[in-house]
């Protein structure tokens, strides 16, 4: 059973605020718990929670308050939008959990996390990032194809970095592996209007897990 601040399984995580509950429609945003190397992932990150949240979406992430995945926790609350960050209790000792959300609730496994994610959700977008990244946009892809959700998905392509993982999946049509149909739902955004543009019109999931 997952918990929700302030209700603690950690000292580090009590807060000072009261228990809330997110009401705007959340965009997920899987992304690293680095910056990279470059400057411009953590300028287009902050670019893009900025906006996200000056459209009036709120976000719901992995909860952590480091790399790009703390930037944008950060950056989606200073601009008034609402936060929710899911993270498994295993992780809190390295992977420290943000304070300062709308909610946060701490659950016993990694499935659960993405299946709250998932649920709360209305879009889905990834930044960069490493394995975690890529297999949570790869497995709401996979999701997608099995007809498990309607929901939009995007590939946010900062600099060129999924060039290649692009390649491969246009490889993986060529060769007969993916139908082009499924391939064409994971959209490429290479800048963050294509981004507002296919999440302008959302609404809310009508059930979320709590």
């Amino acid at each position: 059973m997952n918990s929700v601040l302030p209700v603690m399984k950690n000292e580090m995580l009590e807060l000072d605020q009261p228990t809330r509950k997110a009401t705007q429609c959340l965009i997920a945003l899987y992304c690293g718990s680095r910056f990279g190397n470059k400057p411009i992932y953590k300028d287009t990150a902050i670019d893009l929670a900025k906006g996200i949240a000056e459209h009036g979406f709120g976000i719901v992430y992995g909860g952590a308050s480091i790399g790009l995945m703390g930037q944008v926790a950060d950056t989606v609350t200073e601009h008034g939008g609402e936060v929710v960050g899911v993270i498994p209790e295993f992780m809190l000792d390295y992977e420290i959990a943000h304070k300062q959300l709308t909610e946060l609730h701490i659950v016993q496994s990694m499935h659960e996390r993405k299946a709250m994610m998932a649920e709360r959700a209305s879009a889905f977008v990834a930044l960069p990032g490493g394995f975690g990244t890529f297999e949570e946009i790869l497995e709401i892809a996979t999701w997608g194809q099995l007809n498990q959700h309607q929901k939009p998905m995007m590939l946010y392509n900062v600099n060129g970095f999924y060039d290649h993982l692009i390649a491969q999946l246009d490889h993986a049509v060529e060769e007969g592996f993916l139908p082009p149909q499924h391939r064409a739902k994971l959209i490429v955004c290479n800048n963050a209007n294509q981004i507002y543009n296919a999440i302008k019109n959302l609404e809310a999931p009508k059930h979320f897990i709590v």
